[in-house]
């Protein structure tokens, strides 16, 4: 069974976000393509990213959450500069949420900008042709959970960014699915989102598209991130029922077509 849903969110600046903004209700439908009447996927709000030092939440250093039993969303709102390793394992994720399809485009436009789609996952017995008998395989235990993104300067520019979505749950339900992108420059953060999925069904495929409305960046702080590809960088982060269970990690360049 399939759901789908499209919300509408914003950022702030965190140099100039301030305390107590209120919260952006999201607007759309839900829908099944099913032919069945499973119960539909709550609707998915989202709040304006703030700085969290501005809604007193204390701030958090790395290593003090790695090694940690359970993350929490405050822990990471907590977060003042790019995580160097990964928060959790790929094994935490039980529920088996698998992305197999990511698209960015221009609102205003409708231009696509981005978008990749996961490929079909190839049987053991061809996938074994490509090895000798017997030879051990090193598998990288991140694959997957990084993303480099290559952009022209006029990206910086744009102000409202539609993210479509697709992802798969596997066969236990999902309550509370919720993700927090952070976005830094260097060691400056630049924007942070918050998204609540709400309840996934399990065995679905499911379609969001998050709408992205960016805070405006400073001549100088453009230059500098056009000059300086991949050092903007992000931490995705997901949780279900306020535990970590994801965390992907991307890079971006801006200086395409120069």
């Amino acid at each position: 069974m399939s759901y789908s849903c499209t919300r509408r969110g914003s950022s702030q600046d965190p140099s100039t976000a301030k305390k107590g903004a209120g919260n952006n209700p999201g607007r759309g439908t839900d829908s099944s393509s099913s032919g069945s009447s499973p119960k539909p996927t709550a609707g998915m709000k989202v709040k304006k990213g703030c700085n969290s030092t501005d809604v007193g939440v204390p701030s958090t250093m790395e290593e003090d959450l790695r090694g940690g039993t359970v993350i929490t969303p405050e822990d990471v709102l907590g977060l003042q500069k790019i995580t160097e390793n990964y928060l959790c394992s790929s094994d935490e994720n039980i529920y088996n949420i698998d992305f197999t399809r990511f698209k960015i485009r221009d609102m205003e436009t409708a231009t696509v900008l981005f978008e990749i789609t996961k490929p079909p996952s190839i049987g053991e017995s061809i996938e074994m042709d490509f090895y000798k008998a017997g030879e051990k395989r090193e598998v990288d235990p991140n694959a997957g959970r990084f993303v480099r993104y290559q952009f022209t300067p006029a990206f910086l520019r744009l102000r409202q960014v539609g993210a479509t979505v697709e992802f798969t749950v596997g066969d236990k339900p999902i309550e509370n699915f919720r993700m927090i992108e952070r976005h830094y420059f260097r060691e400056k953060l630049l924007k942070s989102f918050d998204f609540e999925f709400g309840f996934c069904m399990p065995s679905s495929k499911n379609t969001c598209e998050h709408i992205y409305e960016f805070p405006p960046l400073s001549e100088d702080i453009i230059r500098e991130m056009v000059l300086h590809p991949y050092e903007t960088q992000s931490d995705s982060f997901y949780f279900v029922d306020n535990k970590l269970v994801m965390h992907n990690k991307a890079d971006y360049s801006y200086n395409g077509g120069t």
